[in-house]
């Protein structure tokens, strides 16, 4: 299935985003998660099924100065 993840074109075999987010190795729980705009509570990512050219955004925090 071809998404793009933040900003990136990929091509991944991923049923939810919890999948995505498990085949792009992110953990934890200060991850925020959008597809298509719109917000998706960690709560709500087992759940949330994607489709075909989804557009997804992930943010995590970043340390250092």
């Amino acid at each position: 299935m071809k998404l793009t993840v933040n900003g990136e074109a990929l091509e991944l075999d991923a049923g939810n985003l919890a999948d995505l987010l498990a085949k792009l190795d992110y953990e934890g729980e200060w991850l925020a998660t959008a597809v298509n705009g719109d917000l998706v509570h960690r709560e709500e990512r087992a759940a949330h099924p994607l489709k075909e050219g989804d557009r997804i955004e992930i943010l995590s925090p970043m340390q250092g100065g």
